[in-house]
């Protein structure tokens, strides 16, 4: 009995080890491409166009809401100016360790973290439209913004823990987010382009969804898609997945609010 239980876990222990050499070897593509090529000819046109795009529905909304006074007569303005202006070029800083907590947030979490140490507001659930319209508002200020994320130390094992799930097989279907965004994009499959998995649209609103969308969502989607137990908006591990897709996307220039398939 206790044989077996020691061969578990150096089997456990090795396969890690396989999988987080594996990591390091794979290199994202060459030719870093953004979802918005692979988009029909009408898509590109409604996502160019801001009278058009659905997905500004949520940024309109997400002003509102940003310039709402809520607590002694402060707003999100209050601090970031009246029209965002010192919101330009922060989405890119984003998954980041929060200086109070130590912990890794993305800009959700920032957005709950201002509601309730400055604002006296509750948190907001991931996928509720007021998170989801101010999310796109804040990230919306950084549009045309190229990539271009610094390394940082303290962030390299979240880093390290990201790329791992992202080539990581998992699910019955055994696949990888690697398998799919590494090697077959470009490809056919099921009547769509597969596209590189970049994240610089998200918020996206999605025609599958008719609504806008956070990554997370479409990282819960992606794991149901290989019959994989996802996991919460917000958890470490999708958290840690969006900080290497944002380095992966370098050189591309954020888009939200994009229009995808």
């Amino acid at each position: 009995m206790r044989l077996c239980v020691f061969f578990s876990l150096l089997l456990f222990v090795l396969s890690n080890e396989q999988l987080t050499s594996y990591a390091d070897m794979m290199p994202p593509p060459e030719k870093v491409v953004s979802g918005y090529e692979f988009l029909t000819v009408e898509s590109k046109a409604l996502q160019d166009d801001d009278f058009a795009n659905p997905g500004m529905l949520w940024v309109d909304r997400g002003f509102e809401l940003y310039s709402k006074e809520v607590f002694g007569n402060q707003s999100c303005s209050s601090c970031h100016g009246n029209d965002g202006e010192k919101l330009i070029g922060i989405a890119d800083t984003y998954p980041k360790i929060d200086s109070q907590s130590g912990e890794l947030i993305n800009i959700e979490e920032r957005i709950n973290l201002c509601r309730s140490r400055f604002l006296a507001q509750s948190h907001l659930p991931y996928e509720d439209d007021d998170l989801l319209a101010l999310t796109a508002y804040v990230t919306s200020k950084s549009r045309g913004k190229t990539i271009t994320r610094d390394w940082d130390e303290e962030l390299k094992d979240h880093v390290r823990a990201g790329r791992n799930y992202f080539y990581n097989r998992r699910g019955q279907m055994n696949l990888s987010c690697s398998q799919c965004h590494n090697d077959y994009w470009g490809k056919s499959m099921r009547g769509e382009t597969v596209s590189q998995g970049h994240s610089n649209g998200f918020p996206t609103y999605r025609f599958e969804w008719q609504h806008l969308g956070s990554l997370h969502r479409r990282f819960r989607d992606c794991d149901l898609g290989v019959r994989a137990e996802p996991h919460e908006g917000g958890s470490l591990i999708y958290k840690q997945l969006e900080l290497y897709l944002r380095l992966r996307s370098e050189g591309l220039t954020i888009e939200s609010p994009s229009v995808r398939r």
